[in-house]
């Protein structure tokens, strides 16, 4: 597996922790995010996420700022993306089993580190139910 993870630099620290969380379990990571905490404009880290998944160069992204608002919003202008905004684990849940969400952003200002941490675990072990919730899937692209 393979997931591609940015940040601005709200979310430097704990990307650190969980590209370490990741790596651990053998996970290759892609990192498109900054190393520092000097201000940078968080949709050039989340582009490039959206475009590594978009392309399946990566199979899910995790993109991390502040709020999560601006990251999820940049990311889901993509084709093919369905970020989603998570402050709980059951929230993560329910975006991978109802939303088949792609990319998650978390709120680094909002959530703890180790919350964080649950939130990946959940996000990569959760499966997307399908049936009806695919039905809803198709009727999100603009035509």
């Amino acid at each position: 597996m393979t997931i591609a993870i940015g940040n601005d630099h709200a979310g430097t620290n704990y990307k650190f922790e969980i590209i370490e969380y990741l790596e651990a379990k053998g996970i290759k990571v892609l990192n498109f995010g900054t190393d520092a905490e000097d201000s940078m404009d968080y949709p050039d880290a989340v582009h490039p996420v959206a475009d590594a998944v978009e392309s399946k160069e990566a199979d899910r992204g995790i993109i991390i700022c502040g709020s999560g608002n601006g990251a999820a919003m940049t990311a889901n202008h993509h084709k093919g993306i369905r970020a989603a905004l998570c402050w709980t684990n059951e929230i993560v849940s329910l975006a991978r089993q109802h939303n088949d969400a792609n990319i998650l952003s978390i709120p680094a200002r909002f959530v703890l580190l180790e919350d964080a941490i649950e939130f990946v675990e959940t996000f990569l072990s959760t499966e997307f139910e399908g049936g009806r919730h695919q039905n809803r899937i198709d009727k999100i692209p603009v035509k």
